[in-house]
């Protein structure tokens, strides 16, 4: 019970995002996944065609 009662006092003192810098930030962490995912489809269609090209030499 104590564990409980420490958890609530350590939330109570977190400093929470406004809402405003809570909807920049997701919009920052989104933006960067769909970035990344895009490099990462880039990378895997060149590899594919890389690998297609050398098996069919």
């Amino acid at each position: 019970m104590q564990f409980l009662k420490d958890v609530w006092h350590e939330m109570r003192l977190t400093t929470w995002p406004s809402g405003g810098e809570l909807v920049r930030y997701t919009g920052i962490v989104l933006s960067t996944i769909i970035m990344v995912a895009i490099f990462l489809g880039i990378i895997d269609t060149l590899a594919q065609w890389a690998f297609a090209w050398f098996i069919n030499l």
